[in-house]
């Protein structure tokens, strides 16, 4: 099968379609109010990113020549005007489903958010004293000198460009740029006026006191416009791994805050006239040009207050807890006989935090080896490798400084681990460690024993309060060993392959997968039972997607759930008429990692911390490993089932990208994520 000629979307296009996803979201009347406007804020910080990282790479594309282009299979100024024209399509949406109707339907919870046209007499002094007294040492504005370079304008922050003029006169009009400190608080909430409850956003309390700003020019006519730009996030670093890294990261991060401008978002009810001057001083790109409403950084409405129902925000899950582990009982004599499984958000986190204490604390164990991405603001994590340390455990950490965005973090962290005793390993010179792995060995009889816990998402304990994960607690030497021997590898800053049973990257996944994909091929041909079931955050490597064609071809069913990228096209004759594909966008993000082999009816089925994109297979050290307890295998097939059958928040992908809501025959409503919840409820029951 021709690799040029195969059905595959471009991953940015694809990307698109899934942000879209979100939006519908934002737009599902069955969702709670203040809820919807959490999604808006989570397109608007998503889009952000991507235009930081993925609009900026393929920005730097463009200066390739064009037998470079040739090899890519796409031309990158193209993608980028069609990038422009649906995020366009996009922002009209984002602006409609704010403007026109999750403000009426605030208004019609008498919540009511007013901008600085709607304050009456005596709301308008309680915004004056409010900025008089908490906003306006803040403000210093820089007043513009249109013959001298414009300001450096900093990535992602929010600024006013202002013009003053002065009616009737010849006065030449000044233009002036206000930024609005990020530590400043986004929301005010204004007294209440029988039980209607009052918002305005600091921009509109700025706007309103501009006059307070501008006293000291003669100027009576003032005009504030918001703006935000987006700059190109990529890092240009020197691999090698050393001492002298750090600097260079930090360096690195530096240069980040002046990266070449992206994406410039503003108020499309400025006048042109002013609109010309930015676009002339920044020295602008027409497909950089994304007009939107008076309110940008919309992902400071995360945190929209509510100050109406209840009811007007999910009810929090409680919590729940894992059948036959117990905070008062040794983790270790559990783990010992048998494996257990934590489904985050469902189940608590604190499993995994107990785990790494009574490491810290057990006389028998004498070391600790982890491997970490992303970490909480306040990390329990950090905290109990801490003590381990101090209690005399052998404590090493490979903590990942390339962690795009969460440098500076840990950056952070590694200091404060190395000061306190504990072995960091930066990572690696050519790859990023991605894998979310802790292996502890335990002395008991004189023999070293080791406990492993594995898992599809970070040791993260806020964000495991948000995303759907699958963490495994086992002492089976078929993985621990091969455990022992990866963070061997680690440990030498190498990698290295040979692994009975875990599926490493970046030596061995791909050639692994695709010997799982040729058994199902082979049974296919053969009358077996031949199918594959594939769950990750984005499908994008051509090889795999070729290959799963192949399959597709001999007969091999193929059911797909990709929340994110899915550069695969399903339905499609000749190449993919037997692969399904469903998104599913909900309350809680999905992040697990399964992919599920029938092997003629054994279901072999493995967990890992790889999408199935080229970067997890060729330039990061990712972990796949197989569910051997029958138990926890039969539990995340019951989850994958209910997954499947959901009737409620999936959405089909296919050919014509419509996002169009999954529907199956089953009568019976299916919301994945609340059924889940439910089902572990009911098994986990003490």
């Amino acid at each position: 099968m021709s690799k040029k000629k195969i059905p595959f979307l471009n991953r940015e296009i694809s990307w698109l379609y899934f942000n879209d996803r979100v939006l519908q979201e934002a737009a599902d009347e069955t969702v709670p109010l203040i809820e919807r406007i959490k999604f808006l804020s989570i397109f608007s910080s998503n889009l952000e990113e991507f235009y930081r990282v993925r609009v900026a790479t393929m920005s730097r594309l463009t200066n390739l020549n064009d037998k470079a282009k040739a090899l890519l299979g796409f031309n990158p100024k193209k993608i980028l005007n069609e990038i422009k024209n649906i995020v366009v399509k996009q922002e009209r949406k984002f602006d409609q489903l704010f403007q026109a109707t999750l403000i009426n339907e605030l208004a019609q919870n008498r919540i009511f958010i007013l901008n600085d046209t709607q304050l009456n007499v005596s709301r308008g002094e309680f915004v004056k004293n409010h900025f008089r007294d908490k906003i306006l040492s803040n403000l210093v504005p820089i007043m513009l000198d249109m013959d001298k370079p414009f300001p450096e304008l900093k990535d992602r922050f929010l600024y006013f460009f202002v013009k003053l003029s002065k009616k009737d006169t010849r006065l030449r009009e000044k233009y002036a740029l206000i930024e609005m400190p990020p530590s400043l608080p986004r929301f005010l909430v204004l007294p209440e006026t029988n039980d209607l409850k009052f918002i305005i956003l600091a921009e509109d309390i700025i706007r309103y006191c501009l006059d307070d700003i501008f006293y000291v020019f003669t100027y009576d006519n003032l005009e504030a416009y918001s703006i935000q730009l987006t700059r190109d996030a990529e890092l240009d670093i020197d691999k090698n791994i050393n001492d002298k890294f750090i600097e260079d990261l930090k360096n690195s991060l530096e240069k980040r805050k002046k990266g070449k401008p992206m994406r410039l978002l503003y108020d499309s009810a400025m006048p042109l006239n002013m609109l010309t001057v930015l676009v002339n001083k920044l020295k602008l790109e027409a497909e950089s040009l994304i007009p939107g409403n008076r309110y940008h950084k919309f992902g400071d409405f995360i945190a929209f207050p509510n100050v109406g129902k209840k009811e007007l925000e999910y009810t929090p899950n409680v919590p729940l807890k894992v059948r036959d582990l117990h905070r008062t009982q040794s983790v270790f004599n559990k783990i010992a006989h048998r494996d257990y499984l934590v489904n985050l958000p469902y189940q608590s986190y604190d499993y995994i935090i107990l785990f790494l204490r009574e490491a810290a604390i057990d006389p028998k164990v004498t070391e600790i080896q982890i491997t970490l991405y992303r970490l909480a603001e306040n990390s329990k994590v950090i905290n109990a490798l801490i003590n381990a340390a101090k209690n005399g455990k052998a404590v090493s950490v490979v903590l990942e400084l390339k962690a795009r965005f969460d440098e500076q973090a840990n950056i952070f962290w590694t200091t404060r681990l190395m000061e306190e005793g504990v072995k960091v390993n930066y990572g690696l010179t050519d790859y990023k460690v991605h894998s979310k792995i802790c292996l502890v060995k335990r002395m008991e009889k004189d023999k070293a024993v080791y406990y492993a816990n594995l898992a599809t998402g970070n040791f993260n304990e806020k964000t495991a309060g948000l995303y759907c994960d699958h963490s495994i607690f086992t002492a089976k030497k078929e993985i621990t060993n091969d455990l022992v021997k990866l963070f061997d590898a680690l440990g030498k800053r190498t990698v290295t392959k040979g692994f009975k049973h875990l599926i490493v990257s970046p030596l061995e996944s791909r050639s692994k997968l695709i010997n799982f994909i040729n058994r199902e091929i082979r049974n296919a041909r053969a009358g077996k039972l031949a199918y594959i079931m594939l769950k990750v955050n984005s499908l994008a490597d051509e090889g795999i997607i070729s290959k799963l064609y192949d399959a597709s071809n001999a007969g091999v069913k193929i059911q797909l759930i990709v929340r994110g990228i899915c550069c695969l096209v399903p339905g499609v004759k000749g190449f993919s008429e037997n692969i399904t594909a469903i998104s599913i966008i909900d309350k809680f993000l999905e992040h697990a990692r399964v992919y599920i082999f029938s092997n003629n009816g054994k279901n072999d089925m493995y967990l890992s911390s790889a999408d199935l994109m080229s970067r997890n297979f060729e330039h990061r050290v990712e972990v796949g490993f197989p569910v051997l307890d029958p138990d926890v295998k039969q539990e995340i097939q019951d989850i994958i089932d209910l997954q499947l059958q959901d009737n409620t928040k999936s959405r089909q992908i296919n050919s014509l990208n419509n996002n169009k809501y999954h529907k199956n025959r089953l009568s019976k409503k299916i919301r994945a994520q609340v059924d889940i919840y439910n089902y572990l409820k009911t098994k986990h029951q003490s």
